[in-house]
């Protein structure tokens, strides 16, 4: 790329060589694959046939939300407290709750002595509830715990009778954390302390600067406010980039040359960073640091020497990131979204607030919430799940307030279109799949219903509901979903069906045993872009079992596009698979451009004391949490 020279129009004359940010968009490098049938990097077993018959059962583009799916006959029925479940081996004893006296199935109990029925019975039975704890998370302090993730148990219908108080807990704690001011995460000493490295912001196609973050690089110049000054008045003076990370860069000014005492980090993105050239045009003086002002006797010689030839911002740097801090979104635009307490229906709700391209949307007839990115697979347009064959909850809402209005359809993430003419998934066909209830594993999952347009229904085995009610809508080119095999070729551990005794797990027997069919791999999206995150890279992911947490975290593992996302301070046990292309990760410093708050990471100390607490949260998407029914914690 031919380099474009920008004059400074300064006194001293000296000719600055800028790169200029590409404006391309991005591009997925595909990986060429051979098409080896019964080996491959992605996923192994091509075309499970010696098992079973196909299923030739087709789907239905209609499907109400009171539809009840049959239940196989391989599973036997339990009912437990007015609810029916299914449970995969019939085996299980039952459990009298020390805490209501409910008699229930014992696995279906919380807690490792399967004393209590629920993990509010649980706590209303400890003296200690953390209740501070819950609250210094949500004012942004450094949390005392983690959320325990639960093993998955088929009570949904249960957990979602406690969604409204929930709903109303978490509204007052938000109102009281806006209240109490709080100290904000030091980035840049965290970095140097430790020698980290920060993802590029040009990872992250989907943030402010993503598509034009350029040629930005260590050595490049730019001018700032000078700090090391007496003078009553502002003044200026050219920095270096010595390090970057993310939006984030450490400075040293001109003349400091090895020394790193007046070294400072600062957002590239925020308006007090100009490019070299601006103070000439705007008026301003450039003033050599008082640390160092009798260093040269002809400071305009040095800046000659040292600024020719530099890389500077282009002129319009500012205005990009003004551009690019416009969001499509508005307050009371009208979305179809996932909803929490039944993860196999959607509901239209409201948005409420934009942040930096994260919403925080309000369910119609209801005052809980939901965060998620606006490019997030999660919500769509109205009318999306009629239009697919996706059960949806009806509202009763008859008027609209003043000022709603549907989002347009083309400010959604669009999907790949799919031919689903001739070989393509079917009802049965098993799978592998990213648990939306517990994010850190990848589980044996069977196609429950395959929609229109390419979206399937997906069930985990062997923890559904029998209603479907946990089932998650996941697209063919989900990143989400992969053949079977490839955790097994990729040496990730894979989560067996629950009540599966027959470990280690192995596909064959499976598929012979449950007289399944894996889904071809061909069929899965084995396109792998060139993404740029690299093992050990920080940044910034948002904490899925609490989508509303935007936290400290590191890229502890990568295979293909698949990332591993572990929190700071955190236990493995934590940790979420994310695509490299998701919305819910981003570049250090995007909290701070955005005004978001971050989380910071947690204090080993906080950690220790947190073992075995179970932690009450949100029945959100990616959390196992059970909101509370105690009005007292």
């Amino acid at each position: 790329m031919q380099k474009r020279k920008y004059s400074l129009t300064h006194p001293l004359t000296v000719q600055l060589v800028s790169f200029t940010p590409s404006l391309c968009s991005f591009q997925a490098e595909r990986t060429p694959r051979s098409e080896r049938k019964r080996q491959d990097s992605f996923g192994m077993f091509d075309g499970y046939d010696s098992c079973s018959e196909e299923s030739t059962s087709s789907s239905s583009s209609e499907d109400s939300e009171d539809e009840v799916p049959s239940i196989p006959a391989s599973l036997p029925i339990i009912k437990n407290n007015g609810q029916v479940y299914t449970y995969p081996d019939g085996k299980a004893g039952m459990a009298t709750c020390e805490m209501c006296g409910m008699v229930g199935v014992r696995d279906a109990f919380y807690s490792k002595t399967k004393r209590f029925c629920s993990v509010s019975c649980s706590r209303s039975y400890s003296s200690n509830s953390k209740k501070a704890s819950i609250m210094a998370r949500l004012q942004g302090k450094p949390p005392t715990k983690k959320a325990k993730v639960l093993q998955k148990q088929p009570l949904m219908a249960k957990l979602a009778a406690y969604a409204q108080y929930q709903a109303s807990q978490q509204q007052q704690n938000l109102a009281k954390s806006k209240a109490v001011p709080v100290e904000c995460f030091d980035w840049g000493r965290y970095i140097c302390s430790n020698n980290l490295v920060g993802a590029p912001v040009s990872c992250f196609k989907h943030v402010p600067m993503g598509m034009c973050w350029g040629d930005l690089a260590e050595g490049v110049r730019v001018e700032v406010l000078n700090s090391d000054t007496n003078l009553s008045t502002k003044v200026y003076w050219i920095a270096g980039i010595v390090k970057l990370a993310g939006f984030k860069a450490l400075l040293r000014y001109e003349g400091f040359d090895n020394d790193t005492i007046r070294d400072f980090w600062c957002n590239l993105c925020v308006p007090e960073i100009h490019p070299v050239g601006w103070c000439a045009s705007s008026g301003k003086p450039l003033v050599p640091p008082k640390s160092i002002q009798n260093k040269y006797s002809n400071w305009k010689a040095f800046l000659v020497k040292r600024l020719t030839g530099a890389k500077t911002l282009p002129p319009d740097f500012a205005a990009k990131v003004h551009e690019n801090m416009q969001f499509p979104f508005k307050k009371l635009m009208r979305v179809e979204v996932v909803d929490k307490t039944h993860l196999c229906r959607t509901r239209v709700a409201l948005v409420e607030q934009v942040i930096g391209g994260r919403l925080r949307l309000v369910y119609e007839e209801s005052s809980d919430d939901f965060w998620c990115h606006m490019y997030s697979p999660l919500i769509h347009a109205i009318g999306w799940s009629r239009s697919i064959g996706h059960r949806f909850k009806r509202s009763d809402v008859s008027k609209k307030i003043d000022g709603q209005m549907d989002a347009p359809a083309p400010l959604f993430a669009k999907v790949k279109d799919v031919d689903q003419n001739g070989e393509w998934f079917k009802d049965g066909m098993k799978l592998e799949a990213i648990d939306p209830l517990n994010l850190s594993a990848i589980c044996v999952a069977t196609v429950r219903k395959v929609l229109a347009d390419g979206y399937l229904m997906i069930a985990i085995d062997g923890s559904e509901a029998a209603d479907g009610s946990d089932w998650f809508c996941y697209h063919s080119t989900s990143p989400s979903i992969f053949p079977a095999g490839f955790c097994g070729i990729n040496n990730i551990e894979l989560t067996p069906p629950r009540g599966y005794t027959k470990l280690p797990f192995k596909w064959f027997d499976y598929l012979r045993e449950t007289s399944s069919i894996a889904a071809p791999v061909k069929l899965f999206n084995k396109d792998v872009p060139n993404h740029g995150f690299r093992q050990g890279m920080k940044l910034e992911a948002v904490d899925l079992m609490d989508p509303r947490l935007v936290c400290v975290a590191t890229v502890t593992r990568i295979v293909h596009r698949l990332l591993r996302i572990h929190f700071d301070g955190w236990e493995d046990e934590y940790d979420q698979w994310v695509d490299c292309q998701s919305p819910d990760l981003y570049p250090v410093g995007w909290c701070q451009l955005t005004g978001y708050q971050l989380q910071p990471p947690a204090a080993q100390s906080e950690i220790k004391q947190s073992k075995n607490v179970l932690y009450l949260g949100d029945i959100k998407l990616g959390s196992r949490r059970s909101s509370c029914k105690n009005p007292h914690l």
